[in-house]
């Protein structure tokens, strides 16, 4: 039996595994990946002598994929927890708490954007009750139209965009209600009399448990650990060009004939690769958008008199190039014991690619520049890594929900294909873990029934 995994990031490592638990040591899985490793936008490097992540670098622990998939492996102490400490707004040239009490930064009252917008938009916010809400239920609008009617657009630059921004390398502008937020669409369709309502109905409740979790190694112990019991052949550096139906099977060039195919590729190359065994579901991927964005990670002296707070995001019109800090040194205890203080600058989202093209010199002074700017500090450098992320994130724009659902429906008589990644529903690691769980064990059951014929 031989199955192709087509992509060699999170989902479909995942996959990989999943299949080698379902099929057996005789399976023979073949992970093909274009570029030169595995992981995709999880990749751990070496900075100032020690592992530093340069994508991802949390998980929601409230999820239950990620950190079962660890104990799976024998990673239980590599499960790391934040400090709890909260970031920074800076907004008007100046920094400010972080709003309390909100849902993806639409906040659930006035009180918690005091300070942070004027007052106009403060008796905004905290009459919105008051006024008429007209929601059409089943309706999905972007976020921006949503919250900048209610309550006003400094709400959005300052609160949401700021957020949206670390989740998706976006702007509320591109993100659809009901995919990015499905608690606050419920809530909406189920009557809530206004946004302020339909928010404190939509937010989860209060919980003593960790939100995040990371792993102490960075994400690369995961990405190995992964590779190793998954007993899959990786072939690397070579793109999948077409997929087609053969008999009793798939043919995917360039590795030949197989028996079952996961795709789990972004968007854009799942619908080149499903154009003619399923143009409807190749149509709906080919609507996805991807952000691209750039990161410059830098190992400061440790006594760099940095906020104790876990970042700063910048809000949208700021004269700033950075879209956000991580005070990573500060965010996280166990990269506070080491002996440089590290920090993670990012640079941009939808819509504005620039910083991608920017030479390593011009990241990297744009964003001592900046921390300099947020800190009012002086930024020396020991060490530096930057990082692009060319279509690292896929877009959950309005009508997301259907065009994936008219996707997965469009392959669902596909027999021993399935597709897996962060375009399907969700970007965070956990919902990739189950994406590429999911497709696993479609194809296993395909292949396992026809065996059996």
């Amino acid at each position: 039996m031989r199955i192709a995994v087509i992509g060699g990031g999170i989902s479909g490592l995942v996959a990989a595994y999943r299949l080698r638990q379902r099929l057996g040591a005789d399976a023979d899985i073949v992970v093909l990946e274009q570029g030169g490793r595995v992981g995709g936008v999880l990749h751990t490097r070496e900075l100032a002598g020690e592992p530093v992540d340069l994508g991802a670098e949390a998980f929601v622990g409230r999820r239950p994929e990620v950190i079962e998939l660890m104990s799976e492996l024998g990673l239980d102490d590599q499960l790391v927890r934040p400090a709890g400490k909260r970031p920074l707004i800076w907004a008007q040239g100046s920094a400010h708490p972080l709003p309390g009490r909100t849902l993806m930064g639409i906040p659930s009252d006035a009180e918690s954007l005091r300070g942070l917008v004027d007052d106009a938009t403060f008796d905004q916010v905290a009459t919105e009750p008051q006024r008429p809400l007209h929601w059409e239920p089943g309706a999905d609008i972007d976020v921006q139209t949503l919250v900048g009617d209610r309550f006003g657009s400094q709400v959005v630059e300052r609160s949401v965009d700021p957020l949206l921004g670390g989740v998706y390398a976006g702007i509320s502008a591109s993100i659809g209600i009901c995919a990015a937020l499905p608690t606050l669409a419920t809530a909406l369709d189920n009557g809530a009399s206004s946004l302020t309502e339909a928010v404190r109905t939509a937010m989860p409740a209060p919980s003593s448990a960790p939100v995040f979790g990371g792993l102490r190694d960075g994400y690369g112990a995961l990405i190995a650990a992964l590779t190793a019991a998954s007993g899959a052949r990786f072939v690397t550096t070579m793109a999948a060009t077409r997929v087609a139906r053969a008999p009793g099977g798939w043919v995917v060039d360039p590795i030949g004939a197989v028996d079952a195919v996961v795709i789990a590729t972004p968007a854009p190359v799942t619908a080149r690769l499903l154009h003619h065994v399923a143009p409807v579901a190749a149509r709906a991927a080919a609507g996805i958008e991807l952000s691209s964005s750039a990161l410059v990670a830098m190992a400061l002296p440790r006594e760099t008199p940095l906020p104790d707070n876990s970042g700063i995001l910048i809000a949208t019109g700021e004269p700033l190039r950075a879209k956000a800090f991580t005070l990573s040194s500060r965010k996280w205890p166990h990269l506070a014991e080491r002996e440089v203080a590290l920090v993670r600058a990012s640079f941009g989202r939808l819509g504005d690619d620039k910083p991608l093209f920017w030479t390593d010199e011009d990241l990297i002074a744009a964003a001592v520049a900046d921390l300099s700017t947020v800190t009012g500090i002086p930024i020396a450098p020991i060490e530096v890594v930057v990082q692009r992320w060319p279509g690292g994130l896929p877009q959950y724009a309005p009508g997301h929900v259907e065009r994936i659902a008219a996707l997965e429906s469009a392959i669902a008589d596909l027999d021993g294909i399935a597709v897996a990644g962060a375009y399907l529903h969700g970007v965070g690691v956990p919902a990739c873990v189950a994406s590429g769980t999911a497709a696993a064990r479609r194809v296993a059951t395909a292949c396992i029934e026809n065996t059996q014929r």
